[in-house]
Order: structure tokens, then C-alpha cells, then sequence
């Protein structure tokens, strides 16, 4: 069997935010092939399943993020939870990790972790044919892509909120190689924002049916395209966040050149055991 958490990430309430499952390092889940780590990702359901490996003499763990469907190159929310649930084990802050995106550190700050994450360069350009018809977006809007993410922006955050887009027709859409999925961006609040809530730079949602995540609460890789994006166009490197659909979270982005900072908070909302089939992997080649 292996150790696993569910932590709601970028929140400091449970239910709320983005929710990712890790599986803690151990013997059993340290051997895990590939298949089976896609098999237990498809088990657990949820946007995305992390998992960090043991920390080497260097103190380096390996990390690696599946979706029901897939392995991706980055995620935000899946790290801030690894990090917080290895962090609640004992692990000492800086968490330093190596992955598919090169080095990622997270450490403290304040009542916040911070992710140091590489920053996605953009490049504004033609939206790809049919998307934003897709997106149902029925006006001209400014297209920006960058290596994992691509951003579709608007001028007002309710037009952000009203979004039903067709995802059977979204994922046929061909993006370019590497491009995970869209954030559907506008400056400002959400409309329907508490009075006691703290106003945002900008909102955003996040569309990724392309690997097998129709829409994503809370995208911390979204986030190293949108902080400098924003960033450029407000003039402000330190901008405060907010992703989601009927489920949201928020979060700071600070852009430092060529890194980006996303800070944030992350709630452990449920932990178990999860009995793997014996052997996992002759089931996986029979197709069970």
C-alpha cells in the first residue's frame, strides 16, 4: 500500500481551491513504474497526482505530476501540495526538486509557501482556428502562447465568469506543441466578489481538455505565462490572483526576469492508504 493526501492547494479553506492527491515517498511508492503511477493518477480522479520522490544526500527530491490521463511537463497546485504534505511530515523548508521543468524550489514565506518556478516566455500571435468559437467567445480577443500555456484575454472579468465553452469542440482544437491548455484572462475582480475580500490584479480560468482536464480550478503553471503577462501590460512585477469557475482560489504572482514566484496556502483535507492490485503492472499490460 502507499501513503497518500488530498490537499486543497492555493486556499486557506477546505473545499475551496484546487485539490490534488500526493503520494508520499516509501519503498512501495518509490517503485512505482510509469504505468502505475498513470494508473493511480487515473484512481484518484483529480486534475492531478504528484509525486515526489525521496530527498537524495543533496537534499534534491525527483517530482512528477500526472493527470487522469497523463504526465505533464509542470504544475503549480500539485507542488504546492506535495511540498505542504511533505512539509506536514516532517521535511524541512527549502523543499528543493528536480522535474521535467528543470529545478523548483519551495520555501516559507510567512504564513505562505512560495514557489520558485521558471517563467514562460509569451509571444502574441493568431488564435489557432475555432477557439474561440469553442471558448464561446463571439468577438475578436487578443491571443498570447507560450511553451505550456496559451492566453486568451479579455476586458472584463464577468465575461471571464460567464464562459461555457464546448470542450468536445475546445480539445480538437490543435495548440501548439507543449501547450498543455488556455487561461481565459480579464484585469481586475470576479464580479461577485465578498465585500470583505481582497481585490485582484486580474481572474483567470484555465481550460485543459487536451490532457484530459476539462477545467482546472486553480493552475499554478498557468501562472508563469499570466504573472508576466500581466505584469507587462499593468507595469507592477508583485500582482495579486484569482483562478476558478464555480470552485476558485487566489494567489500572488511575483515576477523576477526569467523566474516567477507564485505564493499561496494549502489546506490537507483528507490522507490514506491506497492498496495497489498485485501485480499492478501485469493487470496494467492485460488491460484491466
Amino acid at each position: 500500500m502507499v501513503e497518500y493526501r488530498v490537499v486543497d492547494a492555493f486556499t486557506r479553506r477546505p473545499f475551496a481551491g484546487n485539490p490534488a492527491a500526493v503520494v508520499l515517498p516509501g519503498a512501495e511508492a518509490v517503485a512505482l513504474t510509469d504505468g502505475e503511477r498513470q494508473a493511480v493518477a487515473a484512481e484518484m480522479n483529480l486534475s492531478e497526482t504528484a509525486f515526489p520522490g525521496e530527498a537524495g544526500a543533496d537534499g534534491v527530491r525527483e517530482l512528477r505530476w500526472f493527470t487522469p490521463t497523463t504526465e505533464v511537463s509542470l504544475c503549480g497546485h500539485a507542488t504546492l501540495a506535495a511540498a505542504h504534505a511533505l512539509l506536514e511530515e516532517g521535511a524541512e523548508a527549502p523543499l528543493r526538486f528536480t522535474s521535467l521543468s528543470g529545478p523548483l524550489v519551495v520555501d516559507r514565506e510567512g504564513s505562505r509557501l512560495r514557489l520558485d518556478f521558471p517563467a514562460d516566455p509569451f509571444q502574441e500571435t493568431t488564435p489557432p482556428v475555432g477557439l474561440l468559437d469553442a471558448l464561446g467567445i463571439d468577438a475578436a480577443a487578443r491571443f498570447v502562447t507560450g511553451t505550456r500555456c496559451a492566453l486568451v484575454l479579455l476586458d472584463d472579468p464577468r465575461r471571464v465568469a460567464e464562459l461555457r465553452p464546448r470542450m468536445a469542440e475546445l480539445g480538437q482544437v490543435s495548440l501548439a506543441p507543449g501547450v498543455m491548455g488556455v487561461s481565459v484572462t480579464a484585469p481586475g475582480s470576479w464580479p461577485d466578489l465578498p465585500a470583505d475580500a481582497e481585490p485582484t490584479d486580474f481572474v483567470s480560468r484555465f481550460f485543459g481538455p487536451w490532457v484530459g482536464v476539462d477545467e482546472d480550478p486553480v493552475t499554478g503553471m498557468a501562472h508563469t505565462l499570466l504573472g508576466p503577462w500581466w505584469a507587462h501590460r499593468l507595469g507592477r512585477d508583485e500582482l495579486r490572483a484569482s483562478q476558478g469557475g464555480t470552485r476558485r482560489g487566489e494567489l500572488t504572482v511575483r515576477t523576477r526576469g526569467d523566474r516567477v514566484d507564485l505564493l499561496g496556502q494549502a489546506v490537507t483535507v483528507a490522507r490514506g492508504r491506497l492498496r495497489l492490485p498485485a501485480p499492478l503492472s501485469e493487470k496494467l499490460e492485460s488491460g484491466f
